[in-house]
């Protein structure tokens, strides 16, 4: 029972229902020992505290108490030196109250076999699950590091959450601004007019563990005295073989924030970009998240690629398009899922996408520049010849350049039938056989997508 959070939910709780003042001067300065065997033991700071508890506020104390633990407790009001008084026991108790416990932190639905793996993740993935197997002596430290959304938490959880599941090995996952949070602490003073129990219990979370995993280590730049404790905390885990993960969003040598002599131990053990998914990754995430939601078939196999094409850049992005979708259908009147809708319902978010499986939007991108016309413009339904043949000759280009087949490409062109890509390859073909200078454009145009 963590009495310093039932302490400090107590505290919460009643502060609602008293002036400023009256909180200030009988509760702020309390703390609850221990509850035992159905009585509570709480400490104020002085004798008139006692006998104004209990005849003002005993009701309620004891309500609020029954509220948060389910406990019907007696009160009993002690002062610190009648603490110390009942003998080292009970000081020992004080002071491990003084700080929460410590927990893992790990949050359990991350784990490996819920992680996706393709192209741009699965190195990741392997050094991750050979730490789990391995821990502190497998890549230490394994430094991740890539852009936000890429899965980088998802795999330092999955790491933890194995190894606990697996092993006795005591696991710690933080963020750096925790870190930075329980340094900042040691300065405190206790009751007892020290920090001796806050530096105790710093040392006790971050070095008598096994496996410490910490999330945007970047964000630890500009504290210079927290560095230098974690500069100690890892030559401490290190040098007794345990195990470290740390997580950026660029590389160690890109970490300027950090001093030096981090930056280098970051490189002793393996380090490992996480790159942004590729189209059929994408696309795996969108079924995972459709599995998920047991939404398997109400989205359409055209509606997932469109969605795989168009939209994110990261697994959040692509999970947001998801729920904006189902959302969307919804305040339709649950209409049904299609590709007309799916356009709709992103398109707010189409021009945030990405859509560069195989070179398509490059292709559509040189196109539009050469005709002096908008990459919407090419992906719209507008039929003036300014825009229709331009899109037909992008048609073209992507048929014959990546290997993308009819109905892709007619997704990434706003939703258009596959027969319309047909038309338009074959109305290219025939007219560069009369046409000498439609074959000079296609010629300079593909030597323009090739050299980018």
């Amino acid at each position: 029972m963590n009495f310093d959070s039932i302490w400090s939910n107590f505290l919460s709780d009643i502060k609602d229902e008293l002036s400023s003042l009256a909180y200030q001067t009988w509760f702020s300065e309390t703390q609850l020992l221990k509850i035992e065997e159905s009585k509570a033991y709480i400490i104020v700071p002085m004798p008139i505290h006692k006998k104004h508890l209990v005849d003002n506020y005993k009701d309620l104390i004891i309500d609020k108490l029954y509220n948060i633990t389910g406990l019907n407790c007696e009160l009993i009001f002690l002062l610190n030196e009648e603490v110390e008084i009942e003998g080292p026991s009970s000081t020992n108790k004080v002071e491990e109250n003084i700080i929460p416990i410590v927990q893992t932190n790990l949050k359990e639905h991350y784990t490996f076999d819920n992680f996706v793996v393709g192209n741009s993740n699965k190195f990741a993935h392997a050094a991750a699950l050979s730490v789990a197997e391995n821990p502190g002596k497998m890549y230490n430290p394994l430094f991740l590091y890539g852009e936000s959304g890429l899965g980088k938490t998802h795999l330092m959880h999955a790491i933890g959450n194995y190894i606990t599941n697996n092993s006795e090995k005591r696991v710690l996952y933080v963020t750096s601004e925790q870190f930075i949070q329980d340094f900042i602490k040691t300065n405190r003073k206790d009751d007892f007019e020290t920090n001796f129990n806050y530096i105790d219990f710093f040392k006790d979370k971050y070095r008598n563990i096994d496996v410490l995993i910490i999330d945007d280590i970047q964000f630890l730049g500009g504290a210079t005295k927290t560095q230098r404790e974690f500069f100690h905390t890892f030559n401490n885990l290190y040098n007794d073989s345990k195990q470290i993960i740390i997580s950026s969003d660029r590389s160690p040598k890109d970490l300027k924030v950090l001093e030096d002599r981090l930056r280098t131990r970051f490189t002793w053990g393996l380090e490992v970009n996480i790159f942004p998914p590729d189209f059929d990754l994408r696309s795996q995430i969108i079924r995972k998240k459709i599995l998920a939601e047991n939404l398997e078939k109400e989205i359409p196999e055209d509606v997932i690629e469109y969605i795989a094409s168009n939209t994110g850049t990261n697994v959040r992005e692509l999970e947001g398009s998801i729920t904006r979708l189902i959302a969307y259908s919804s305040m339709m009147g649950s209409a049904e899922i299609n590709l007309e809708l799916a356009v709709e319902a992103l398109k707010d978010t189409i021009s945030k996408g990405i859509g560069e499986k195989n070179d398509v939007l490059r292709i559509q991108k040189i196109v539009s520049e050469y005709f002096q016309i908008s990459v919407e413009d090419i992906r719209s339904k507008k039929r003036s010849s300014n825009i229709s043949f331009p899109r037909q000759i992008a048609m073209y280009l992507c048929r014959v350049m990546t290997n993308e087949s009819f109905p892709r490409i007619g997704i990434e062109f706003g939703g258009k039938d596959h027969s319309t890509v047909m038309h338009s390859v074959e109305k290219i073909e025939n007219e560069i056989k009369v046409n000498k200078d439609l074959a000079n454009i296609i010629e300079k145009l593909k030597k323009d997508i090739g050299a980018v």
